[in-house]
């Protein structure tokens, strides 16, 4: 009997692109943490750190922005960071409702720490630059269209 293509067997695991999108998610998260273990930072912590590094001194909301995240997430990561002296949480002289996150020394120093860890990443895949490269591009145009489906 000849395979099922996806649409003739819709409900089958293997079928799901959901799935392996998921899955690829867990084997990113097990190759990442034992990188960002020296560093004392969880994956989520390092996407916050990346988006401070690449600008310091970005609210809350911008931080949300970026990473697509709301604040209710983000506030305790950007507390247990503050916790570990990475950032330092304050208000806006201009605008007290808007809470500004800026690194620390140790924030600062941590971003030399952290230069190891994309290309890591790289070697783990076993793929180009250009590779990863295009598959980003392509999830990133994926995540764009269903988000543009739901109306946000």
């Amino acid at each position: 009997m000849a395979k099922k293509n996806a649409l003739q067997a819709p409900l089958q695991l293997s079928h799901q692109l959901c799935f392996a999108i998921y899955s690829c998610a867990h084997g990113f998260n097990r190759v990442y943490k034992p990188l960002l273990a020296p560093l004392g930072l969880t994956y989520p912590q390092y996407l916050v750190m990346l988006v401070l590094w690449e600008q310091d001194g970005v609210t809350v909301n911008e931080i949300g922005e970026q990473l697509l995240l709301d604040s209710g997430t983000l506030t305790p990561l950007l507390k247990r960071l503050e916790a570990t002296q990475l950032v330092r949480r304050s208000r806006s002289a201009e605008d007290a409702r808007r809470v500004l996150i800026t690194l620390t020394p140790h924030g600062h120093a941590l971003k030399e720490k952290a230069r190891a860890v994309p290309q890591a990443i790289v070697a783990a895949s076993a793929c180009s630059v250009g590779e990863l490269a295009a598959i980003k591009n392509e999830l990133i145009a994926l995540r764009d269209r269903l988000n543009a489906a739901m109306g946000s």
